[in-house]
């Protein structure tokens, strides 16, 4: 008896062999994913995505942030990767401007054009929001508790001399993630409030870590109480059960973190089915593992969120700072290079110099002339060698052309001359206040 094909069967074995097509056409080469995120993220995509699409085996490629442009650049004529997964979106604005990323319109509906005031996605289509992150602080509940230490809710809170050597935090240079941290405060405050603030919480610091992680490392294991962190650091932290909790200050700013395919990717119907798996529900849902804890940019997801969850569309204030990304971009390695020669690599002189400056504080209320003491003592080492202007300037922006991860690093002979410069004016700044300090306290 010979077989009937009605059109409705013949349009789904047509749609079978397109699917098998498309299929075939992503497991033709792996997924090549190039990425700053930590196993934690990576491999539950990568086990539900394989799932997902078991013809199809992802590669990670982890890099650094800043390597991870460094590395696209320089294989672009060779490109053989398809994703770049960051959080970090200056990065993404860079390989934009360098012609390293496709336009890519995704299928799945629901995501709102903006949070807040800023869009989570690119307005031409060269890179997706994913996921949303904050700036704030985690600390160990326990060591809070041992230490006899007010909990903080605000950046100022931190630069209280109660915290001396309870903080830590990393340094924008060595993390993404932390430089977002000092821009959102830069742009919240204002340049030099906002250095003010930096210098006078650094001058409590316990250390600077070598790494982002290092820093919900050391909370929680109570290295240190009080941590300057990303909030899914904080988040993932409490929700694997460490003692630990997290806060958003005022002054913050929620940022999309994003994903991307790369121009001339080689396999670009398994890259477009991965940011489509990234959107949607299911891939959202991932967001709350306990290990991952980011805030989804899909709506809908919400409804499965545990109590207490932060929730962006719902009304809740995170963020005050309408982030301004093209800022951000124009003095990205001059704010790096400020705050380690201020900060990273000064670290022992500020806190000798705050240190004084408190003590000296504490005990000249009440005397005129030791008071005016300690305010020239502040106003010196909250110097900022530079103006807001400055830092964006193009042509001053342009001697920052390598990102030191220690102070040993070589950079062009412009850059450290600049450097060298404002490291004998800091240096200089921090041994005058504590001279000053100490003069307070003789007339006591």
């Amino acid at each position: 008896m010979t077989a009937i094909i009605t059109p409705l069967k013949l349009t789904g074995a047509i749609m079978l062999l397109m699917g098998s097509a498309s299929a075939y056409a992503m497991s033709d080469k792996n997924l090549v994913i190039v990425t700053s995120f930590s196993n934690d993220v990576t491999d539950v995509y990568k086990t539900a995505f394989e799932q997902k699409y078991p013809g199809i085996t992802v590669e990670i490629l982890k890099k650094k942030t800043t390597s991870g442009i460094k590395y696209l650049q320089e294989t672009a004529s060779r490109n053989g990767s398809d994703i770049f997964w960051a959080s970090a979106p200056d990065a993404f604005e860079v390989l934009k401007e360098n012609g390293l990323l496709a336009q890519y319109d995704s299928s799945v509906e629901g995501i709102p054009e903006t949070v807040g005031a800023f869009p989570i996605n690119d307005p031409d289509g060269y890179y997706k929001g994913f996921a949303l992150s904050g700036y704030g602080m985690m600390w160990n509940e326990r060591y809070i508790r041992a230490k006899k230490l007010p909990v903080p809710k605000e950046w100022e809170d931190l630069a209280n001399p109660i915290y001396y050597r309870h903080v830590g935090m990393s340094a924008p240079s060595r993390s993404g993630t932390t430089h977002l941290t000092v821009e959102a405060i830069l742009q919240g405050k204002g340049w030099e409030e906002g250095w003010q603030t930096l210098k006078a919480i650094s001058g409590n610091f316990k250390t600077v870590t070598e790494r982002s992680f290092g820093v919900p490392d050391g909370v929680n294991s109570g290295s240190f109480g009080i941590g300057i962190v990303i909030d899914f650091f904080g988040l993932s932290s409490k929700a694997s059960g460490f003692p630990v909790d997290f806060h958003y200050p005022t002054v913050t700013a929620l940022v999309p973190a994003n994903v991307g395919k790369i121009n001339n990717a080689p396999n670009p119907e398994a890259a477009q089915a991965f940011i489509d798996f990234l959107l949607s529900e299911e891939g959202q849902h991932l967001l709350l593992d306990e290990k991952i804890q980011r805030l989804p940019v899909n709506p809908a997801v919400y409804a499965q969120t545990p109590e207490g969850f932060p929730n962006p569309f719902t009304g809740e204030q995170l963020g005050t700072v309408d982030f301004d990304l093209a800022l951000s971009k124009s003095r990205y390695n001059v704010v790096n290079s400020l705050f380690d020669v201020m900060i990273t690599y000064r670290l022992d002189e500020l806190r000798d110099a705050m240190q004084a400056i408190h003590h000296a504080e504490s005990k000249a209320k009440g005397n005129a002339d030791a008071m005016a003491l300690v305010e020239q003592a502040k106003a010196l080492v909250f110097t900022v060698p530079i103006s807001a202007e400055q830092a964006s300037d193009p042509a001053f922006a342009a001697i920052f052309t390598k990102k030191r991860k220690k102070a040993t690093d070589e950079v062009s002979a412009r850059q450290a001359e600049v450097e060298q410069a404002w490291d004998n004016l800091v240096v200089e700044n921090y041994e005058k206040a504590e001279q000053l300090a100490e003069q307070a306290l003789d007339l006591l």
